[in-house]
Order: C-alpha cells, then sequence, then structure tokens
C-alpha cells in the first residue's frame, strides 16, 4: 500500500510542479513560436504516457498485492496485445517526432532575403563579421587565422575586405529582418544560444552550421554558449541588442574593417589603459579574469598589481610589469597555486602588450 502512496504522489507531486512551478520559459522575442509550440506538445505527450503508466502500476500494485491473488495465470503470448501496444506506440512516437521534423526544416532553410551574420566561437569568445557594403561575405579558412586575422579571412578574397569584424561578445541586430547564422569554431564544440530567440545550433570545428530567425522585440539579451567547452564554459556568455534598423546600420558602419581598422577607438588616440580593457574583452581575458575580486578560473586581476603571488611549485614573484609581461608570454612555465594550468599563449604586439599591463596596474588602485 505504502508503494502504492508513494506512486501516486509522485505524479500528482509532479503535474503540480509543472504548473505552479516559477520557473517557465522566458519571453518570446523572435519568430519561432512553433518552437515554443512544438515543445508544448512533447511536454503533453510525455505528460500523458507518464501519468498513465505510472497510474496502471499503482493499479496493478494494488490489485495484485500479495494476499489478494492466489496465483497468476502463465501466458508466454499475446499477439492481440502486442498489436495494440506496436500501434498505439507508433501512432504516439509519430505525433512527438512530426511537428519538431516539419519545424527543424523550416528552421535551416531561410528566405532568400535574410542577411548573413558570421559567428567565430573559440574558448571562450564570441567574434562577429557581417557582409560590407558589397552585400557579400569574404571567404574564410580556419588556415589562414593567425594572430593578425583573428577571422581567417582569405587574404585572396576582396569580398572580405569591406567586411565589418566585431571584436567583442556583444551583437547587434536589426529588428523585424530575417537574420542566417553562420556558425564556426575555430578549437572545440560550441553552441550559440539566445534563449528568447529559441535558437541555437551547435558548432562543429572544420564545418559552417546555419539556422535563422526574425528578432521581433527590441532589447538586449544574453548569448551563451550551450556545450560544455572547457574550464572557462560558464564564462563563454555575450549579448545580443536587437535595435530598429537605423540605429543598427549606424553602428554597423562605424565597425572596423580588414581595409578600415578601427584607430581612434582602439589605437593611437586611446589611453593605454582604455586600450588594455577593449583587449581583455576582446581576446577574451575576462572570461577566466574577473575585474571586480570574484572567483574565476584565473586569478582575479582586482589588486593582482604589487602583490606577491605564491606558484603550484612553491616558489613566489612580485606581480610588477616583467612578471605580467612573461606570464602572458609564457602561461605554462609557472602556474600559479590553486588555478588549473589552462591559459593559451597570446600572441601581442608589444603595444598590445603594455596596454594590457597597464589595465591590470590599473585595478590594483
Amino acid at each position: 500500500m505504502l508503494m502504492v502512496i508513494v506512486l501516486l504522489v509522485m505524479v500528482v507531486g509532479s503535474l503540480l510542479f509543472h504548473f505552479i512551478a516559477p520557473w517557465h520559459a522566458l519571453p518570446l522575442a523572435s519568430n519561432w513560436r512553433d518552437m515554443d509550440q512544438t515543445l508544448t506538445i512533447t511536454f503533453v505527450i510525455t505528460g500523458i504516457f507518464f501519468v498513465v503508466l505510472n497510474g496502471f502500476l499503482a493499479y496493478t500494485v494494488l490489485r495484485f498485492r500479495r494476499g489478494k491473488v492466489q496465483g497468476a495465470a502463465y501466458q508466454p503470448t499475446n499477439h492481440k496485445l502486442e498489436r495494440w501496444l506496436t500501434i498505439v506506440t507508433a501512432v504516439f512516437i509519430a505525433a512527438l517526432l512530426a511537428p519538431g521534423l516539419s519545424v527543424y526544416a523550416d528552421y535551416v532553410r531561410p528566405p532568400s532575403h535574410a542577411m548573413e551574420v558570421e559567428v567565430l566561437g573559440n574558448q571562450w569568445q564570441w567574434r562577429y563579421r557581417f557582409p560590407g557594403p558589397d552585400g557579400k561575405l569574404g571567404r574564410s579558412d580556419a588556415r589562414f587565422i593567425s594572430p593578425s586575422n583573428a577571422f581567417g579571412l582569405d587574404p585572396d578574397d576582396a569580398n572580405g575586405n569591406d567586411d565589418p569584424l566585431i571584436e567583442s561578445n556583444e551583437l547587434r541586430l536589426p529588428q523585424d529582418r530575417p537574420i542566417k547564422m553562420l556558425l564556426r569554431s575555430i578549437d572545440v564544440l560550441h553552441d550559440f544560444y539566445v534563449p528568447q530567440f529559441r535558437a541555437r545550433m551547435n558548432m562543429v570545428p572544420g564545418q559552417i552550421s546555419s539556422f535563422w530567425f526574425t528578432p521581433t522585440k527590441a532589447g538586449r539579451y544574453e548569448a551563451m554558449c550551450a556545450q560544455l567547452c572547457g574550464v572557462g564554459h560558464a564564462n563563454m556568455r555575450g549579448a545580443v541588442v536587437v535595435e530598429p534598423a537605423p540605429a543598427f546600420e549606424a553602428w554597423v558602419k562605424a565597425q572596423p574593417s580588414r581595409s578600415a581598422p578601427a584607430q581612434a577607438a582602439a589605437g593611437d588616440a586611446a589611453s593605454p589603459v582604455a586600450l588594455g580593457m577593449a583587449l581583455a574583452k576582446s581576446k577574451a581575458c575576462v572570461a577566466c579574469h574577473s575585474v571586480d575580486g570574484s572567483a574565476s578560473v584565473g586569478p582575479s586581476w582586482k589588486g593582482l598589481f604589487g602583490k606577491t603571488e605564491a606558484f603550484a611549485d612553491g616558489s613566489q614573484a612580485k606581480v610588477d610589469q616583467a612578471f605580467l609581461i612573461h606570464e602572458i608570454k609564457e602561461p605554462q612555465a609557472r602556474v600559479v597555486k590553486g588555478f588549473p594550468p589552462v591559459m593559451p599563449k597570446s600572441e601581442l604586439s608589444e603595444a598590445e602588450l603594455a596596454a594590457l599591463v597597464a589595465y591590470i596596474e590599473s585595478l590594483a588602485k
């Protein structure tokens, strides 16, 4: 009898939790209402099976409990029951899969007038690229990636010279315009995901995956990696800003390209500290090093400059400019105690190194 009560409480509790729990899907901000409807169908069908099967189990436990049944009839085969189970199961599985297959077919088949946006993922940062005034994205390939060509643009393809390059975790998109996302990864498996858009797709190294959506509500939305991609996975976050078309056009025109790199925003006119801050974001340093003292994959930069740092081998050293330059150039030479040895080498110019050190030094004040 106790088992029957437990089964019924589990069923009723699960249904109540589904309807009264405060955790629900975020408000939809794209055209993919069909995605929500497909999830609803999945919940309904699996919910029906959950209630029926557990209810039947509770009934059999109660009906055939010891003391009420003297023996069991031996029936090795029941072709009629098998046929009904096969037919009913096939119908429910078809009802479960058909809507999803239909929606997915539309999900990867964008309209002909959709604007292309390339998303480049690497540990642990996002980069973005738009077509230039010619309306064409230049060719790109992983073999062209270098410190001076982070997007891997084909040097022989002139179509890529005017493509706006976004070395930031923030992506802006025009409202009410179809967007085709072209996804690439240069290291491990990633997944670009914006919950409010109901849009996500795996990013497999060596191939380009795609999907499309139309952002319908202006606002700022969180983007994240939805595949475990290393120790900095939880910090691989970004933002997608949806705004009216005129504001978007003004923003994208101001972005640098291969033929017109940024000068004032991230070049000679910027202060070393401001340039260092921009580099920390564009090079994904802040994915592993916090600037507010909070714990992360690597040591926090707040108050780091001037302190004495201990290493895993028992040695110690004072954090000064020479220390930081050495650690950035040769991150595996010494491992800071209490942190994993996962920092990759960063190919930076002397000016960029100086700016990054200046920024870290400023966080000690």
